[in-house]
């Protein structure tokens, strides 16, 4: 494809509106444009990388045992009703009437959709298991999308959902799947964790997500170092230690602390530590307000929390109702005499002898403090976020902490929502039994951003060989009748071979081509210059390394083929 054929409208500076680096760069190379908050057109350049994903996808589904369908992207209020995710969902389900004033919403996932479809036509366990997915576009209305592709309203999705006479077909089908992401992402030559994660809105018994591994990763993971456990920080478990602390227990001490609210403050001021000072952190769900204790250098785990006191909504106390229950500003909190409030503690709390505590006045504390004599736990739990050097839950080496995208996620449904919509077959007994089912994203674009963020330098995108718009850019530096003839020779050797290339046959200087050609980031530059030609010769220059191998034309095809191939392994 030649460039002046194509509409690749890069730019020269960063657009004001780009937060991340694959917003920046996806702009820049002219793959996308905004039409409005969170929603893109797709330009030819960014096109070419989502069909080349689209492509692996459709082939680890297809050889995985799933069948394509598509579904619509609007679906009637009735069937989110019947799961009561019409109202649960919130404000990100866009809904809309139509002109006979029915109710119905673009479809950000499509659970309820596609049981429909298995109720009505699958009655048989002979029928079963079933795996059905689509590669369709998704609505979610963001209360603020951002990162581009990485986090907008309107983006491409390929969904899949399984469904299986019982629980062992489940756990085969969800198998399956994973293994089948994990070639996916592989292909797409990526580096990449899946980790265990919470399942969210989208419910069920278990799920994976699947992280590209980047330092611009939107969310943390932690895995264990050497080891096979993984898990979004979120749903990463937290062994409780295995050691107490066996000082001589102390007298209980107040102390003022004027001014002393931070962990930071209150250690200095005291000159001990932040493991040796215990927060009291107050929350309040529907029901109550329970005070968590937690180690003073630890993170409170909001779902773990969550999960503990059996509720979704869960905030932070406001301070004017903590005043109301401690009678003490915020940073002054503690345990001891805190009357009328339920208190649960992370299990390392348990650990602590001689602890530093708030002491439910302004400015003092108390040290010295101690569970069992001077203040009650009613429970202790795995309450907060793992941290690097805590050792794995699975037992195999410390754990390490990393940044990742999400890209991919699999979830372990049951029977929520077939036994909600009523989707049941017959059993070899004659009995009606719901399907157990599983559920399984991949975002496209988001594939595609998170390729740059992990791949790209100060000049621009390098892409993974699998997923290129282009494999190989043509670069003649001289509008001369003989480079002009070898760019067009060369061109039609490695199309007619099967290579995707894009020609620079504009009439622009040396330094824009190359500079729009690190922008848009080939895994491999052809350049074609006079001086070269003199000498017999052509550049093979590698994108990501910068290597430059002076080839022969005749040599051009094999040596491109045999890298292309090399990058592409496994595909």
């Amino acid at each position: 494809m030649r460039t002046s054929q194509v509409l690749i409208p890069t730019l020269r500076e960063d657009p004001g509106e780009a937060e991340t680096v694959s917003h920046r760069l996806m702009l820049r190379s002219g793959m996308i444009r905004k039409v409005a908050a969170g929603i893109y057109t797709y330009l030819p350049l960014g096109l070419r990388v989502l069909r080349k994903i689209e492509h692996i996808v459709r082939e680890e589904m297809n050889r995985a045992g799933a069948q394509e369908l598509l579904m619509p992207i609007a679906s009637p209020a009735e069937l989110w009703q019947e799961t009561g995710r019409w109202g649960f969902y919130g404000k990100e389900l866009f809904r809309f009437k139509d002109r006979h004033d029915r109710d119905f919403c673009l479809g950000p996932t499509h659970e309820e959709v596609i049981t429909d479809l298995i109720r009505r036509e699958v009655r048989s366990y002979r029928q079963l298991p079933l795996n059905c997915y689509q590669i369709q576009t998704k609505f979610r209305d963001e209360i603020r999308p951002r990162f581009g592709l990485m986090r907008g309203r309107e983006f491409i999705m390929k969904d899949a959902y399984s469904f299986d006479r019982d629980e062992e077909g489940a756990r085969l089908s969800y198998q399956k799947m994973y293994d089948a992401y994990n070639r996916i992402f592989t292909r797409c030559g990526l580096t990449f964790r899946p980790v265990e994660a919470d399942t969210g809105l989208i419910g069920g018994t278990s799920s994976h997500e699947f992280m590209v591994l980047a330092e611009t990763g939107e969310e943390t993971i932690v895995y264990a170092q050497g080891g096979t456990y993984a898990a979004n920080v979120e749903r990463a478990e937290v062994r409780p230690p295995t050691e107490s602390a066996s000082e001589p227990l102390r007298p209980l001490r107040k102390v003022p602390t004027p001014g002393a609210r931070t962990v930071e403050e209150v250690t200095t001021l005291l000159q001990t530590t932040p493991q040796r000072l215990v927060k009291t952190l107050l929350y309040t769900t529907p029901q109550e307000t329970v005070a968590v204790l937690l180690r003073g250098d630890h993170q409170v785990n909001g779902i773990k929390l969550a999960k503990l006191l059996g509720v979704t909504d869960l905030e932070l106390t406001p301070p004017e109702k903590v005043m109301a229950i401690t009678h003490a500003p915020v940073g002054f909190a503690g345990p001891i005499g805190l009357s009328h409030t339920r208190i649960v503690a992370d299990h390392a709390v348990k650990a602590l002898r001689n602890i530093v505590v708030g002491a439910n006045e302004g400015d003092a504390h108390y040290v010295d403090a101690n569970w069992e004599r001077d203040f009650s736990v009613e429970q202790f739990a795995d309450l907060r976020n793992a941290q690097t050097g805590d050792p794995s839950p699975r037992g195999d080496g410390p754990l390490l902490i990393a940044r990742g995208i999400e890209v991919g996620h699999v979830f372990m449904l049951g029977t929520k929502y077939s036994q909600a919509m009523g989707a049941t077959f017959l059993d070899p007994q004659g009995r009606e039994c719901p399907p157990v089912m599983g559920c399984y994203g991949i975002g496209i674009g988001r594939t595609a951003a998170a390729a740059i963020e992990q791949n790209h330098d100060a000049k621009g995108i390098i892409w993974p060989v699998p997923i290129a718009p282009f494999a190989i850019h043509l670069l003649p530096l001289h509008q001369s009748a003989r480079v002009t003839e070898a760019a067009r020779s060369l061109y039609h050797i490695l199309t007619d071979a099967g290579v995707d290339v894009l020609w620079d046959d504009r009439d622009e200087r040396a330094g824009v081509k190359f500079n729009d050609a690190d922008l848009i980031g080939a895994p491999y530059q052809l350049v074609i210059g006079e001086k070269g030609l003199a000498q017999g010769t052509v550049e093979l220059k590698e994108r990501k390394t910068g290597t430059v191998k002076p080839l022969a034309p005749g040599e051009v095809l094999q040596q491109a083929k045999q890298r292309l191939d090399s990058g592409s392994a496994g595909a």
